[in-house]
């Protein structure tokens, strides 16, 4: 399915392998609507007996996402607008903790706010060098409140200080993966490509019960999220309505 304003989002099934790829045309952003429609497909998938591992990726070559949806942001009039719109990454990093099934990341280009965030709630990252990742949140007003915990779990809490506290820096695919929040680091898009079709073939000859088991001991500690990620998207959702988000979100937008 494919609107040029809610973006697409598609999945294949083989050999118990589900791809599924999401795309929008401002740099693989979430409106909010796509954003449901990926915690959906995710949930579904999470369910299909055909499906042992999910391969999640994004359009094009070179933003892997770049998080929130400006146009949305700058739409939003009041917090309950804006806690529903920060909501949204919220339930689908939450979707991607209870999903049954490992989720494989192949990230191709740069990833910030919201993006990177999505990168962290992956179980197991393959990228190129082509990825770069930045915070920008507090540069913009706000602050990153709905992707600190997921980014914390994964990469730690000095990681998380060195990105939240310089939104305007850019951190290379090599210091993603020293962190942790990247597993395999590639030349080019061939060669990643080619690393994950081995790595999928090999994860697919194990029992899939161990591999869901094991998905759900690595999530292990992570209860709490149900109600820290939503408080954390009222938060998000009061200080989108702030004068220098506004005028920030304007700015970046027009550029």
């Amino acid at each position: 399915m494919t609107d040029r304003q809610e973006g697409s989002l598609y999945t294949t099934i083989d050999k118990q392998l589900a791809i599924t790829t999401f795309g929008h045309p401002n740099a693989n952003s979430f409106p909010l609507e796509l954003l449901r429609r990926l915690t959906k497909e995710i949930d579904m998938l999470s369910e299909n007996k055909d499906v042992s591992i999910i391969l999640l990726r994004s359009e094009g070559d070179r933003a892997f996402c770049a998080g929130a949806s400006f146009d949305e942001l700058l739409a939003v009039s009041n917090e309950a607008e804006g806690k529903r719109f920060f909501e949204g990454f919220a339930h689908l990093f939450l979707a991607m903790r209870r999903c049954k099934k490992l989720i494989i990341g192949r990230v191709q280009g740069k990833a910030v706010g919201g993006g990177v965030g999505l990168l962290a709630a992956l179980d197991y990252v393959f990228a190129t060098e082509a990825l770069s990742i930045k915070l920008s949140e507090l540069s913009l007003g706000i602050g990153p409140f709905v992707i600190a915990p997921v980014i914390l779990r994964k990469a730690g809490q000095a990681a998380l200080n060195e990105l939240f506290m310089a939104p305007d820096q850019w951190k290379s695919a090599y210091w993603a993966q020293q962190k942790g929040l990247v597993a395999r680091v590639f030349e080019n898009n061939k060669d990643m490509d080619e690393g994950i079709e081995h790595f999928v073939t090999t994860l697919l000859k194990s029992n899939p019960i161990a591999l869901s088991e094991m998905k759900r001991v690595t999530w292990q500690h992570t209860g709490h999220w149900e109600e820290e990620l939503i408080e954390n998207a009222a938060i998000s959702g009061r200080l989108v309505l702030s004068e220098q988000t506004r005028l920030m979100l304007e700015k970046l937008k027009n550029k």
